[in-house]
């Protein structure tokens, strides 16, 4: 029998996705981020391959395809879940503060750090700390679901924010160190913004239009192929292109906020609910594989002598207490709940692999190892399900004290006010006393 047949790939890829949907009910139970349990998985099935002397492979074409389908996946995702209303508007602004502060303080302290360990520019050490800086939705949003509506709002937009503003932050840095010299960086940037948000606007409304008339059945996969082939090109033309992806999320699911007066009328209420319905299920379970596939593939890449390396733990543990302190001070100034509530639920995962294997290869550095980047991840990771662990022991222990506050302020009736005599009663006690006497 050959073992290293096309069927044996083909049941590889199954009990992959089967495994990562196990991973994903093991986290609801057990609070472990099944981005850890898939790159663990990763780095057990290298060394599998490595006594079977399967053959050492290149593995970073495909974590590239995978990185930037799932980039737009997430940004998409993102998109998907921001609803723009009065109501959450104070909510909104607050969790863009902490995103967009801690990006930049985060950022900032990080190069700082890099750059006295690693011998690299200034420019380098922001480009490869903005990875670091970023907040993982795609492992905060599946991780608070438990959580009170008000903080599971306020992570889940943080989480947000933190994925768009960091890959914005990063791609225009790409940009500007790719300029050439002499270039106004600040003027091309904000042509190139502009630009982009107009196509965005023009493009999102278009698809909305198109798609909203199409009478096909199988028509979700061909929009989200419609969004990469924009992607693609854009990047192609030196465009943010991201920017299409979240404007037409945001477009598709506040479409009444951007469809008014005239356009109101060229779409139908319940046809628009219905593709919003099924393209987010579509976006979904897409981004499940995307992540499934590519964290595996991140584990098989990983070289495990980095983490026995004494300077990389110790870069590592600097970045991680920055880290913490830079986000304990953010929340500080523009929470409005207890620190404690949010301070370690700020993993770090996908974007920040994706991000540092996006770096270009004229600006990458082969003294910044990549077992930073794994024990960033595996100890943030690590900090967010204690402290979930430790929220749900709290929560509980809350409740009972709450129970017990209740009975003793509002003790029962009955011990109160002990049930008065009946008149029947009073009577036939008086006539019992009578005869006696």
């Amino acid at each position: 029998m050959n073992i290293f047949s096309s069927y044996t790939l083909v049941i590889f890829l199954a009990c992959t996705v089967i495994l990562s949907y196990l991973f994903n009910v093991i986290s609801k139970k057990t609070k472990i981020p099944s981005v850890l349990l898939l790159i663990l998985t990763g780095i057990a099935v290298k060394q599998v391959m490595i006594v079977a002397e399967v053959p050492a492979q290149n593995w970073f074409p495909i974590l590239e395809v995978l990185g930037i389908v799932g980039l737009i996946m997430i940004v998409l995702e993102a998109a998907l879940d921001l609803e723009l209303t009065k109501e959450k508007a104070p909510l909104i602004l607050r969790s863009f503060a902490v995103a967009l502060f801690g990006l930049l303080l985060s950022t900032g302290v990080c190069a700082m750090i890099i750059h006295f360990f690693i011998e690299v520019s200034n420019s380098q050490a922001v480009l490869y700390a903005i990875p670091l800086a970023i907040i993982s939705s795609a492992i905060v949003i599946p991780s608070v679901g438990h959580m009170v509506a008000d903080k599971k709002e306020f992570l889940i937009y943080e989480g947000t924010f933190s994925d768009i503003l960091g890959i914005m932050f990063f791609y225009f840095l790409v940009g500007a160190m790719e300029a050439p010299a002499g270039e106004n960086v600040l003027l091309s940037a904000g042509g190139n913004l502009l630009i982009t948000i107009g196509l965005s606007f023009l493009l999102s409304y278009l698809l909305i239009l198109v798609f909203h008339r199409l009478s096909g059945q199988v028509k979700l996969f061909l929009l989200i192929s419609v969004l990469i082939l924009l992607y693609a090109v854009g990047k192609q033309f030196h465009l943010s292109s991201l920017l299409i992806i979240l404007v037409f999320g945001l477009i598709l699911n506040n479409h009444k906020l951007f469809f008014r007066g005239p356009l109101a009328n060229q779409i139908k209420e319940e046809t628009i609910l219905a593709i919003l319905s099924n393209f987010k299920v579509v976006t979904l379970e897409t981004s499940f594989v995307v992540r499934t596939f590519f964290f595996i593939i991140f584990g098989l890449s990983i070289a495990l002598s980095a983490l026995f390396n004494i300077e990389v733990f110790l870069i590592s543990l600097c970045i991680i207490v920055a880290l913490y302190m830079v986000r304990f001070l953010v929340l500080k100034i523009f929470s409005s709940s207890k620190v404690d509530d949010f301070l370690f639920i700020a993993p770090r995962g996908l974007i920040t692999i994706l991000l540092f294997y996006s770096i270009p290869i004229q600006f990458e550095s082969s003294d910044f190892d990549t077992g930073i980047l794994l024990y960033v991840i595996l100890i943030s990771s690590g900090l967010m399900s204690w402290a979930l662990i430790r929220a749900d022991k709290k929560d509980v222990f809350e409740t009972v004290l709450e129970e017990v506050r209740v009975e003793h302020e509002n003790p029962p009736e009955a011990e109160l006010n002990p049930a008065p005599s009946t008149d029947s009663e009073t009577e036939a006690e008086d006539s019992n006393s009578e005869k006696t006497e």
